[in-house]
């Protein structure tokens, strides 16, 4: 056994196996605490809808950041509707998944001077030139109360689509929602982040309503936690990987001891002969060449 390990073909097999196994168990590692991570996220996300609203400035302010513990949180905002500073926001994808249309984001003026964004919901997008301004509902007069869920500022890194440029779009029209972008453009101070409409006091008719945005349910899986895949893909990938990393040695030792003993034949047949003898070519040509001569005679 040693002999055959002492070989450079087992050296390197033994050398590469050596660095599968802590790769492989790392990967495990790397699973598990993704499925940790997520299950962190639910639970922070379950106990947020699950509890009373507050007024968002409870939770956030101008030039602030939403942190992720609040992420999903109700809130409430009361204020007018600023329909100069509406606004749709590109490339969001209807309750579906099928159609890739607009957000339209409504600044709400509180009663302080601040403002908060308000996604009122999904719309289609213009029926000739989909890259267009959307026909959008109408906007509701008066004082109105809104009732949403908490969402932090978007930015190129959090959006599933890569942005290559934030410049040169049609007036009106953004592709994230962003506190920051949104307070230079209003030249008024816009509270950190935005809520996702739910419903309002008074309540909004249908002509002044979009295609309401779905949310998370309490015990499932949300969009934005640390995970690539869903919370039940993930402890079954780091045991995967685990279980690789145990089999590798088991297959190296079976391995080895075919290779061994493979050799203790080839050195027993060896020693007693046993083994088929080797023949030269010209060996092999006077032997062809004698049976040839010996099925001629026959015939």
């Amino acid at each position: 056994m040693l002999r055959t390990l002492l070989t450079w073909r087992w050296f390197a097999l033994t050398v590469i196996f050596l660095g599968l196994v802590p790769a492989m168990y790392f990967l495990g590692m790397w699973q598990f605490h993704r499925y940790q991570a997520t299950n962190r996220s639910n639970r922070v996300t379950s106990a947020n809808l699950t509890a009373q609203p507050v007024p968002i400035e409870q939770l956030s302010h101008p030039g602030g950041v939403v942190p992720t513990s609040e992420m999903y949180r109700h809130v409430t905002a009361t204020g007018r509707f600023d329909v100069r500073g509406q606004f749709v926001v590109r490339n969001r994808m209807d309750s579906s998944g099928d159609i890739t249309g607009f957000d339209v984001v409504t600044p709400l003026d509180l009663s302080d001077g601040e403002v908060v964004l308000v996604d009122r919901g999904w719309v289609n997008p213009n029926a000739t030139d989909a890259v267009a301004y959307p026909s959008v509902p109408a906007t509701p007069t008066g004082t109105v109360t809104v009732f949403g869920r908490l969402r932090p500022d978007e930015t190129p890194a959090t959006l599933p689509i890569k942005i290559h440029s934030l410049a040169g779009l049609p007036p009106h029209q953004f592709m994230m929602i962003n506190s920051g972008e949104q307070s230079t453009a209003l030249h008024q101070p816009v509270v950190a982040g935005y809520i996702e409409f739910v419903s309002s006091t008074p309540q909004m008719s249908a002509a002044d309503s979009a295609e309401a945005i779905p949310g998370p349910t309490a015990d499932a899986q949300t969009s934005d936690d640390l995970a690539v895949v869903g919370q039940g893909v993930h402890l079954p990938y780091a045991i995967q990987w685990w279980l690789f990393a145990l089999m590798l040695p088991i297959g190296w030792w079976f391995l080895l001891r075919r290779d061994v003993r493979d050799r203790r034949k080839h050195d027993t047949d060896a020693d007693t002969g046993t083994g088929a003898p080797l023949m030269t070519v010209a060996e092999y040509m006077a032997e062809h060449r004698a049976k040839q001569a010996a099925e001629a005679a026959r015939s």
